[in-house]
């Protein structure tokens, strides 16, 4: 097994400037490193990733989210495993996908994306990133969840903190604890608003949380708000850096941005490749319930297991020419792209996979759809080269683009 000192560290700043080179690296050399600093041991590999999000043999558990998302969020459904994780997201599921997803939360997604474009289709300029990206996942969950939209930069300053919490691979104190008073901030928000849709419920899904049952089980008020909480932090933040990645990447790439233009039914297939070529979550962390020979070495029992899933995704032995971006790419399905069968690792796979996935499908297509009729000629700003940044979450901190308003 190797030791850090052999590759980029993922703490330094060259790392955090571009990873993928020290991904290489990792997976030709080092594919199973000891990490003191976080504690853990890193995995970069395709096969590996795969092995471990899926664990067929019951390796691995998320009992590590006890400290890694519980102090922000409370205990979610991500820790859960067994007949206890089986029953909670048989309580969830339902609707985030199929008739309800289609019937109670296109017809928000399709609003909300609409309302903000309206701010800037006229004006010929925009900021992906600020003017959209940001608020709109949110907007849309805020919306599902019969929540204030005026509450939005509570919302996002929240979801902000959860998510610097949840990166905070060094440690920093002040990060922490602005982690940990955002799970008192809402819980003192929401927990009135549920006890209130408990007593009145709506047709939100708030209130279809609150009613839900399955074997005579039903949710909390403690598990709908940490499931509400998560909701906005992984279904935000995501999203955000999801859409803002495909534009990045469409506009490095003026041929396939024409195609997708001219043929939509492309969108989905945009969407795959960015969540294998820049996914927006680069790493997630397992825990090992055994000892397990993985490549590179073995992982005693009980050890953290940080997934590098934009290293996996680059994988040469599972992509052709994997560090180019190209929509048409014949080595990733995108029929299964958003469905615990999918052949990239950006969702997890397994009985963790994102539940949001098809959410997340819905927003994108819906969104990306919507911007390319409202800016038929969009184009980077004048001198401006994409940027990526982030190292547990990673995208683009802005996007200025310019186009010719449409009129009408």
């Amino acid at each position: 097994m190797s030791t850090a000192q052999q590759v980029p560290d993922i703490l330094s700043p060259e790392f955090a400037a571009d990873p993928y080179p020290a991904y290489r690296v990792m997976r030709e050399t080092a594919p199973l490193i000891w990490h003191e600093a976080t504690k853990s041991y890193i995995v970069s590999r395709y096969e590996d990733v795969e092995r471990v999000f899926k664990d067929k043999a019951g390796e691995f558990t998320t009992d590590n989210y006890a400290w890694q998302l519980e102090p922000v969020h409370g205990k979610t459904i991500l820790q859960l495993s067994g007949r206890e994780h089986a029953v909670r997201r048989a309580l969830v599921a339902p609707a985030f996908r199929g008739s309800d997803l289609e019937q109670k939360f296109l017809p928000v997604i399709e609003r909300n994306s609409r309302e903000l474009i309206d701010g800037f289709r006229h004006t010929g300029s925009a900021d992906l990133v600020a003017d959209y990206a940001t608020r709109f996942p949110v907007n849309v969950i805020a919306d599902m969840l019969g929540l204030d939209k005026a509450d939005h930069p509570r919302f996002h300053r929240w979801y902000t903190a959860v998510i610097a919490f949840l990166g905070n691979l060094s440690g920093d104190a002040e990060v922490t604890a602005a982690g940990e008073r955002t799970r008192v901030e809402f819980a003192e928000y929401m927990l009135p608003i549920i006890r209130e849709r408990r007593e009145r419920p709506g047709d939100d899904l708030l209130s279809v949380l609150c009613a839900a049952e399955v074997d005579g089980v039903r949710m909390s008020d403690e598990d709908v708000k940490a499931f509400c909480s998560l909701l906005l932090a992984a279904g935000g933040e995501t999203t955000d850096k999801a859409i803002a990645g495909i534009f990045a990447n469409l506009l490095r790439h003026p041929d396939q941005l024409a195609a997708v233009r001219a043929d939509r039914s492309l969108i989905p297939r945009a969407f795959a490749e960015t969540l294998r070529f820049t996914p927006p979550v680069h790493m997630i962390m397992r825990q090992s319930a055994t000892e397990v020979e993985l490549s590179g070495g073995t992982v005693p029992a009980g050890a953290t297991v940080t997934c590098l899933i934009g290293a996996a995704n680059r994988d040469e032995s599972r992509y052709r020419d994997p560090d180019r971006f190209d929509v048409l790419r014949d080595d990733l399905t995108t029929t299964t792209a958003f469905s615990a069968a999918a052949d990239h690792l950006a969702f997890a796979l397994g009985r963790h996979f994102c539940v949001g996935a098809l959410l997340a499908k819905a927003e994108v297509e819906i969104g990306v759809g919507q911007l390319l009729d409202a800016m038929p000629d969009v184009r980077l700003a004048d001198g401006f080269e994409p940027a990526e940044q982030g190292v547990f979450t990673r995208g683009p901190q802005s996007l200025p683009v310019r186009f010719t308003p449409v009129k009408g």
